[in-house]
């Protein structure tokens, strides 16, 4: 595995939803000083059960962040990719078992905690089954694009395919403790 420090102050993190990527940026923000972008935040409008904004608004929103000197940047929106990664100067790709981002979908929208890593700003969740099927369906294999992609960019990248992967990520890098950790909750091992 790289060590951190390697995937230099414009890291890119991609996987599918619900797969930890916005807990990691935030880690990763804490551990090296770096803001952190969540690309859904930007995608959509607060105060709202997730409604996107415009297409022209989100891309130049998105086009804005990116011209930033340092950042960690967590979200896919395959259609922005190539100018994000042309920016980035390393990448983390995190994927996990289907049903376990489908539990993880289920816990976050019910408990709705506005402290999560991120929260849409006074966001209403709602079960969605548009979600469901993007998550069960529509994204099942799309840890297999983003790969190729990064590989593709030459980027450092650091993948991590398992939440076993992901957990040693966290020990080996030294990372600030996850929220349920800190509880003392079990997570899948």
């Amino acid at each position: 595995m790289l060590p951190l420090h390697s995937l230099g102050e414009r890291i890119v993190v991609l996987g599918p939803s619900n797969a930890g990527k916005s807990t990691l940026a935030v880690a990763v923000s804490k551990k090296l000083g770096l803001p952190a972008v969540h690309l859904d935040q930007l995608q959509h409008l607060p105060q709202t059960d997730w409604q996107a904004r415009t297409e022209a608004e989100f891309a130049a929103l998105h086009d804005a962040a990116i011209l930033g000197d340092r950042w960690i940047m967590e979200g896919n929106y395959s259609r922005l990719m190539p100018q994000r990664l042309a920016r980035a100067t390393g990448a983390i790709l995190i994927t996990s078992n289907h049903w376990l981002r489908l539990s993880r979908y289920f816990k976050r929208t019910l408990i709705n905690r506005s402290g999560r890593a991120g929260h849409l700003e006074g966001a209403k969740d709602s079960i969605k089954w548009e979600m469901i099927y993007w998550i069960l369906v529509k994204t099942r294999n799309s840890d297999v694009k983003y790969s190729k992609a990064l590989h593709e960019s030459g980027l450092p990248t650091v993948e991590c395919h398992t939440a076993a992967a992901l957990n040693n990520l966290y020990k080996v890098w030294d990372l600030p403790a996850r929220p349920w950790e800190t509880a003392n909750i079990a997570i899948e091992p």
